[in-house]
């Protein structure tokens, strides 16, 4: 049987798809949903929060596991947006309206992901890692919170649609 010649480009041209494709079809993101309150990460998420919503950064940064760094981008982030306002933005979280929606866990790290109702449901995700039996803001980057990442852009684009 005689291809043509679209039908020998077309052939080369899917295979170069499905080339470029695999790689984000191959690795298959393995994780488990948090259910019982005490795997969670919840409890830190919301002390850290209510520190953040009292404009407390030093007692924030105190519960990351990089507090040096932690401190400074929040010092510079409350610099930019203003006293009030960096206490607005934390204190929405603690709003009715907004809910933690779904906690998933890939080794000892955590992912929290937040359902932002008044912010048009936007889908915000904290990262936790556990140290020493308690939990910690994680802002270390490792291969498993990259992951962690993923899910929730995962989580999002399911929910967005």
């Amino acid at each position: 049987m005689r291809r043509g010649k679209w039908g020998t480009s077309l052939f080369f041209a899917l295979i170069l798809l499905l080339v470029l494709c695999a790689p984000a079809y191959a690795e298959e993101l393995h994780y488990r949903l948090i259910t019982d309150p005490a795997e969670s990460a919840r409890g830190a998420a919301l002390q850290l929060l209510q520190h953040l919503a009292s404009g407390d950064i030093e007692a924030a940064a105190a519960m990351s596991n990089a507090p040096t760094r932690r401190y400074e981008v929040l010092r510079d982030y409350r610099n930019a947006v203003g006293e009030e306002e960096f206490k607005r933005v934390f204190a929405r979280y603690m709003a009715p309206a907004n809910r933690l929606v779904m906690e998933a866990a890939i080794g000892r790290r955590r992912l929290l992901v937040w359902d932002l109702s008044e912010a048009g449901n936007h889908l915000a995700g904290q990262y936790y890692v556990e140290v020493d039996g308690k939990f910690l803001l994680d802002d270390e980057p490792t291969e498993e919170r990259a992951k962690l990442r993923r899910v929730l852009e995962a989580f999002r684009k399911r929910t967005t649609r």
